[in-house]
């Protein structure tokens, strides 16, 4: 909105690098070295920015688009549980948020970042990409960027 750019442009920092600050992600994020991985259970088998391409992929979860809250307009959903299901469980989770505040203890200055599409800033693995396809009544996609949620 005009008084959250208004706001961005009274921070220092936002003037200083403003190609980490943009109004709208141009499209593919650049190479990072770093890409969101799917691995799987062994043996089982199954537009306009470019964050997704058509796919035929084996994988095919459903899709379907919900009404947003508070902003109108929908957003689209897809049921990953069939992929989930298979996929090899990630085993290092989320630490206790006891800890987290122990190791903040002392700490004077905090600050906070909200990336804007912050998934649609990760390339998903070109190897992946066949795993995050969804299918609607438009035909088969699959997400070449890590897929929201």
């Amino acid at each position: 909105t005009q008084t959250e750019a208004q706001a961005l442009a009274q921070i220092p920092v936002a003037c200083d690098y403003p190609d980490v600050f943009p109004e709208e992600l141009p499209g593919l994020p650049p190479d990072r070295g770093v890409e969101f991985r799917i691995d799987l259970v062994p043996g089982t088998a199954p537009l306009d920015k470019g964050f997704i391409r058509p796919s035929s992929s084996p994988w095919g979860c459903p899709a379907l688009f919900v009404e947003k809250k508070d902003q109108g307009g929908k957003r689209l959903c897809v049921d990953y549980r069939p992929l989930n299901a298979v996929t090899v469980k990630n085993k290092y989770p989320l630490p206790h948020i006891d800890i987290l505040f122990d190791q903040l203890r002392g700490a004077t200055v905090f600050s906070k970042i909200d990336l804007r599409s912050g998934y649609h800033q990760i390339k998903v693995r070109e190897e992946d990409i066949p795993k995050t396809a969804f299918s609607t009544r438009y035909g088969l996609y699959e997400y070449l960027v890590c897929p929201l949620g």
